[in-house]
């Protein structure tokens, strides 16, 4: 399989990378860090995601070096949130045009080279904020849930040419995404770091699973536990779920006392 994977430098990005090509798939590895010396599975590439010249030049590199692309794995993204009042709406601009626009530009990208293959999936690393929206995480949980519906847009809009399109939902898991976090309210900064810092699930962890649910052909991952439970709690007792989000929206009250 001939895949790409943007943000790939680190984290879930670089977990996927090392599975893929330990599975003796061809990867092309992106991300804004500088490109690491390539191997015989990995070849790797400067690509900005808010860059349509980048992503046009990663296409041309594929085409003419593979001849065409199995999986388009949209993982590149930020970190960003707070409450209401705090978020700025250059923040929200910031983190639309990379965990959103970004995963338009890439997908827009290949989908004419997947069309006329008539195979190949695209894979868009959301998160369980998409699905489940705690209070303080305005910005996080729109983008994330637009990621989410774009996703399943795609996938029905593709399905007759082959193309699939795959949604993936983790909860928090221990990763380098917090580095990129901006935002006025740090209180919730400090709170969210430190579920993410002390989550015993690993990026190796999500990546393992990602790959075991595109084998089985799904178009949403949740790929672990918390993420499972907190969504069936969503979709089975509506009344329960928003009396744990307004109990959480309680105690962020009650820090600012």
């Amino acid at each position: 399989m001939r895949a790409l994977v943007t943000g790939a430098a680190s984290g879930l990005g670089l977990a996927l990378v090392r599975r893929l090509a330990a599975r003796g798939d061809q990867v092309l590895a992106t991300d804004l860090a500088d490109p690491a010396p390539a191997t015989d599975a990995v070849a790797h590439r400067r690509l900005d995601v808010r860059s349509e010249e980048d992503w046009a030049a990663a296409r041309d590199w594929v085409e003419s070096t593979w001849g065409g692309l199995d999986l388009l794995v949209n993982n590149a993204g930020v970190a960003g949130g707070g409450r209401i009042e705090l978020c700025s709406l250059d923040e929200w601009e910031w983190i639309f045009d990379i965990n959103l626009f970004g995963v338009v530009r890439g997908t827009r990208a290949f989908v004419p080279l997947m069309k006329a293959q008539g195979s190949g999936r695209i894979v868009n690393i959301a998160s369980l904020a998409g699905l489940v929206h705690p209070p303080g995480m305005g910005s996080y949980n729109a983008v994330k849930a637009a990621v989410v519906a774009f996703s399943e847009t795609t996938a029905h809009e593709l399905a007759p040419y082959g193309v699939g399109c795959t949604a993936v939902c983790p909860s928090y898991f221990r990763t380098n995404l917090m580095s990129s976090l901006r935002g006025g309210d740090a209180d919730l900064a400090a709170h969210v770091t430190h579920l993410v810092e002390q989550s015993p699930i690993s990026a190796d962890d999500i990546a393992a699973a990602v790959l075991e649910g595109l084998d089985s052909g799904a178009e949403l991952i949740l790929p672990d536990e918390p993420a499972k439970a907190a969504y069936a709690l969503k979709l089975a007792d509506r009344a329960a779920y928003d009396a744990q989000m307004r109990a959480t929206a309680a105690r962020v009250k009650d820090r600012d006392a």
